[in-house]
């Protein structure tokens, strides 16, 4: 079951601050002008925090020989070896999907040519693959580095949700409960009314969550990887403007 916890940040207004809005800056601000921005204008931000429930892995294999011919063969059974792993963890096709593809001279310098000279060829295969199942992420990386042995490849692994829009609608809830309590607060220290929303606009956010910096190549030899999921933060921010009625 997933775990969600709730929070609401924001910062206290003072009445001395409501008071002596003219020459600080702050995101909220009463203005009784003229100007496109009369009427009292707020903030909120509310934070949500989620349980990933999808893991999308990076990985490849890499092989290099003297000729393309050979790099290929070499890449191509090892990548073969590599999904014929992952479709016995139960990872259907559509979930597998090419990311990056190359063939590349590889060179060395020649003093006496004073120029880099083709000493072979590489080839590299990249996949992206999309777990549901993120408590076998451990396991299926085992599995793949067993499978493609010293030409496997791990890049990177990132976790998410299937559907953020259910965090976003909890954030935003928050948000804007708190933007309006805000206003209603500034309007009773001000003694003013607060009259209808003229202006409303809205940032969510909720950044990746990455195991893996850089590329992984050594073959474990005692136990399984430990994949520690974590919780993603989903942040929804709220700008209000509300009229003041006279």
């Amino acid at each position: 079951m997933k775990k969600i916890w709730l929070v609401v940040i924001g910062v206290v207004l003072l009445a001395s601050m409501v008071i002596g809005l003219a020459g600080c800056a702050t995101d909220n601000r009463i203005n009784t002008g003229n100007g496109n921005q009369t009427g009292i204008w707020v903030s909120g931000t509310g934070k949500v925090y989620a349980t990933p429930d999808i893991a999308e892995l990076s990985l490849g294999v890499e092989a290099q020989a003297a000729t393309v011919a050979e790099a290929q063969a070499i890449a191509n059974e090892a990548m073969s070896d590599v999904i014929a792993a992952l479709t016995a963890a139960g990872i259907a096709d559509e979930d597998i999907q090419t990311q990056y593809f190359s063939i590349t001279e590889v060179t060395t310098w020649d003093p006496g040519k004073e120029e880099p000279v083709i000493t072979g060829y590489e080839v590299t295969n990249t996949v992206v693959v999309t777990i549901r199942e993120v408590d076998e992420a451990g396991d299926i990386i085992d599995d793949v580095v067993a499978a493609g042995g010293d030409y496997i490849r791990i890049n990177g692994i990132n976790f998410t949700v299937e559907d953020p829009n259910i965090y976003y609608a909890q954030a935003r809830v928050l948000a804007i409960n708190y933007a309006k309590a805000k206003a209603e607060q500034m309007a009773n220290l001000t003694g003013v009314e607060l009259g209808e929303v003229i202006y409303i606009t809205e940032n969510s956010y909720m950044p990746s969550s990455n195991y893996y910096d850089g590329r992984v190549v050594a073959v474990p030899e005692v136990g399984s990887t430990s994949i520690s999921i974590g919780q993603l933060e989903v942040t929804t921010t709220v700008t209000i403007a509300y009229a003041i009625n006279n």
